[in-house]
């Protein structure tokens, strides 16, 4: 569905400041939505909100509807009488700049544990009955993901399929066993989801409250080790004996990688989903919708056809195009939920396909003015050459800061930039493509954070194909000035996105 002129921002909870070595869903995530509001915003996108494991990304989750607890504010947690200030007396002394991802977890691991043993001991029964409450609304996705996470403690963070087969093939008389002997570990993973989503309600409800939408990411593809596919097997290729990946998603060679990207998820065994009138995605579609107001659909043309890889393989560059069902699959969402608030990310290898797909849905597409220099007046990217039906970035969270990706703009490029903005400005390249985005035809522009300070390389937040490193990234306390308010509020406002 087509959006109103609008612009907002591309900031991950994760980035925001925090004396907990993360951002989470405490007065700094306040004190930013003021930020989006005094600059006359009125979209924030976030990236997936799920609990990460190796490499931290995002869109690598041990559930595709759970919340990162480690987004958990525990200055909320402190004020809601379930902890004190003198449980944080031994923090360590984190980087202010970046997220040091293991000690954060050391640290704040036990004041979560002391919290879900103050809740069960003192709260009053009306709280615990919201707990009850909400156990029992997400009973769908929250029963499997809490006794996998409890597994998966008790395997000490082993993959499911490497776990004894009884479990890894979910005998019902050894769950029902494992339940019983591990109910106080399920209960504090249950207990983690409820306070993260009441956190992030209340958050979303303040943001609301100010005009302002939330944008959520969905990812395509989900972990092989998570609860999704421990749970529901028979949704992905997997081997019969091992349980890894048959197939393994990806994209072909690209201009973010020689060799493609090899992501290693499993990819879906979509006859299954479709025999099954995909009841899978339609929880999954309801759960995050229940908690944002926009969704952008990651790797969109994988819903039309999708990159598959013989396991086996180390790079992306052996695989074939297998067809998707997109057509029924949003058939049967919007069936359910009415036109779909659905941004489409659209990069990549696009078909005619792929933008039918997209345009008889009538999802917005995606813009990135990174892309559109150097290759004549053709380029996609161009303002020019937009559709007002889509959504304008500088850059993505893939891409490098718009300083960062102007100091290392090969010549042709940067001449073709030039030649398009006449000059840099006094303000700097990143004020440049930011007026360059909220000028355009464009129904929505996104400008991420980093271009809004000026940062450099130092501040991207991931550079695909790589492993480690990534996903980091945090802005200094006091960084939102009166300056950058400023002149973000008077570009919003001179090209009617206010």
């Amino acid at each position: 569905m087509p959006f109103p002129r609008s612009s907002g921002v591309l900031l991950h909870p994760t980035s925001l400041p925090s004396r907990f070595g993360i951002g989470d869903l405490g007065s700094e995530a306040y004190r930013f939505v003021e930020f989006l509001a005094e600059s006359k915003q009125k979209l924030w996108q976030v990236l997936p909100l799920g609990p990460t494991g190796y490499g931290n990304s995002p869109y690598m989750c041990f559930s595709a509807m759970a919340g990162n607890p480690l987004l958990i504010s525990p200055e909320r947690l402190r004020d809601d009488g379930l902890l004190s200030e003198e449980d944080f007396a031994n923090l360590p002394q984190f980087p202010a700049d970046k997220v040091d991802f293991e000690s954060v977890i050391q640290a704040k691991t036990p004041l979560l544990k002391k919290a879900c043993e103050s809740f069960i001991q003192q709260t009053s029964p009306k709280s615990q009955q919201r707990f009850k409450s909400f156990c029992t609304s997400k009973a769908y996705w929250l029963d499997d993901y809490a006794l996998f996470m409890a597994l998966r403690d008790a395997h000490e963070a082993e993959s499911w399929h490497k776990w004894e087969p009884e479990l890894a093939e979910r005998d019902p008389a050894t769950l029902a066993k494992v339940e019983r002997e591990l109910a106080s570990e399920i209960i504090y993973h249950k207990y983690l989801q409820f306070e993260f989503f009441r956190q992030w309600s209340d958050l979303k409800r303040f943001a609301n409250d100010r005009n302002i939408q939330i944008i959520g990411d969905i990812p395509i593809y989900v972990a092989h080790d998570s609860a999704d596919v421990w749970a529901h097997p028979e949704y992905f290729c997997l081997d019969e004996e091992s349980k890894e990946p048959a197939l393994m998603a990806g994209v072909p060679p690209d201009y973010f990688s020689e060799t493609g990207q090899l992501w290693g998820n499993p990819v879906y065994d979509w006859e299954t989903l479709q025999k099954d009138h995909f009841k899978w995605w339609v929880e999954r579609f309801q759960s995050l919708l229940d908690y944002v107001d926009i969704v952008r659909i990651d790797h969109f043309r994988g819903f039309e056809a999708y990159w598959a890889v013989e396991r086996g393989e180390e790079t992306a560059i052996n695989g074939e195009w297998i067809k998707a069902p997109g057509d029924a699959l949003f058939q049967v969402i919007r069936d359910k939920f009415g036109k779909l608030p659905v941004l489409a990310e659209d990069l990549g290898v696009i078909t005619p396909e792929v933008e039918k797909l997209r345009d008889d849905f009538e999802f917005p597409g995606m813009k990135i003015l990174h892309f559109a220099f150097g290759s004549g007046a053709g380029n996609p990217y161009l303002p020019f050459n937009y559709d007002r039906n889509s959504v304008v970035y500088t850059g993505t969270h893939d891409n490098n800061t718009t300083v960062g990706w102007y100091e290392n703009l090969p010549e042709h490029e940067k001449q073709g930039l030039l030649a398009y903005i006449c000059c840099v400005s006094s303000e700097g390249i990143h004020w440049d493509l930011i007026r360059l985005a909220l000028s355009s035809i464009a129904n929505q522009a996104i400008i991420p954070l980093q271009d809004i300070l000026g940062l450099g390389s130092a501040a991207r937040m991931n550079v695909p194909s790589e492993g480690v490193g990534n996903w980091e990234w945090r802005y200094l306390p006091g960084s939102l000035t009166y300056k950058e308010i400023e002149i973000f509020r008077k570009l919003t406002e001179t090209f009617g996105r206010a």
